[in-house]
C-alpha cells in the first residue's frame, strides 16, 4: 500500500541525525553464515529502518567465532586452544546500539546467546575512563523469533542481562515472532505471516527507533552522567551520600 502525501512527510521530514551512530546485531542463531536464518530476516526489517535512517549497520552470527564457555576476556588464558572473542569483542565495543536476535528452542534463547551472554559478561569487570563499568553509555535491543512459546520470556531474560552489565534499554526494546503453536511455519517461510504480521512489524520498528532515539541522547550528552555510580571511587572510599559511610 503506497503511503499519502501526508504519511510520506511524517516519515521522511523528521529532524534527527543518526549518521554518527553504528549498530551491531548479533545474529544468535545455530547456523551458520551462509545457510537461512529466520532470526536474520527479522533482523533485517530492524536493519533497513537504520540503514535508511544513517546509521552504519552490521550484522555478526557468533556461531561463525570459536567461543569457548567462560566468563573471561580470553580463554586461552584458562585452557582453551583458541578463543575468537577478543575480536568479536572489539566490535561489541565500537558499537553504539546492541541488538541481540535469537531463535527459541524448548522455550528459552539459544545456547548461542547464552554463551554470548557470558562471554559479554566477562568484560564487565572493565571501566570506561569515567571509571564506570564499561556498557555504560551505549544501548541494547533483542528480536526473537520462534514457532514455539517464549518471546516475552526470552526477550526478559536477554534485556535483563544486557542492562545488568551496563546497557541502558529503552522502551519497548524488545520484538519477536512466533507462528502457531507445535511444528510450523518460521517467520521467511513461504505463507508464515511473519513478515506481514502488524504486530511485529510495529513493535520492531519502534524498538528500532526508540533506540536510536537513545543513543542518540546518550552520545550528545556524553553518556550516562558519572556521579555515584563510578566503582573506583567507591573502592577509594567515596560513598556518593550511601547513608552509613562506616558500614565497614
Amino acid at each position: 500500500m503506497a503511503l499519502t502525501e501526508r504519511q510520506q512527510e511524517l516519515c521522511t521530514t523528521h529532524p534527527y541525525d543518526f549518521s554518527d551512530l553504528s549498530a551491531l546485531f548479533l545474529n544468535c542463531t545455530l547456523k551458520p553464515t551462509g545457510v537461512t536464518s529466520n532470526t536474520e530476516a527479522l533482523i533485517e526489517v530492524s536493519r533497513a529502518i537504520m540503514d535508511a535512517n544513517g546509521v552504519k549497520t552490521q550484522i555478526l552470527r557468533p556461531v561463525d567465532y570459536q567461543l569457548p564457555p567462560g566468563v573471561y576476556p580470553d580463554m586461552t588464558e584458562h585452557g582453551f586452544q583458541r578463543d575468537d572473542w577478543p575480536e568479536l569483542c572489539e566490535q561489541v565495543m565500537q558499537a553504539h546500539i546492541l541488538i541481540i536476535g535469537t531463535p527459541i528452542w524448548l522455550g528459552e534463547e539459544s545456547s548461542v546467546c547464552r554463551r554470548v551472554i557470558e562471554r559479554l559478561y566477562g568484560e564487565s569487570g572493565r571501566l570506561n575512563a569515567k571509571g564506570q563499568y564499561i556498557y555504560y553509555g551505549k544501548t541494547a535491543g533483542t528480536l526473537i523469533t520462534g514457532n514455539e512459546d517464549g518471546v516475552k520470556h526470552c526477550a526478559m531474560t536477554v534485556l535483563y542481562a544486557l542492562q545488568h552489565l551496563g546497557y541502558t534499554i529503552p522502551p519497548q526494546a524488545d520484538a519477536g515472532w512466533i507462528g502457531e503453536a507445535g511444528p510450523g511455519p518460521s517467520y521467511a517461510d513461504e505463507g508464515s505471516g511473519g513478515p506481514e504480521n502488524e504486530f511485529t512489524q510495529r513493535n520492531t520498528t519502534f524498538m528500532s527507533w526508540n533506540l536510536m532515539h537513545m543513543a542518540r541522547l546518550l552520545t550528545d550528552s556524553g553518556g550516562m552522567p558519572a556521579h555515584g555510580n563510578q566503582r573506583d571511587r567507591w573502592e577509594a572510599g567515596c560513598r556518593f551520600d550511601h547513608p552509613n559511610p562506616d558500614y565497614r
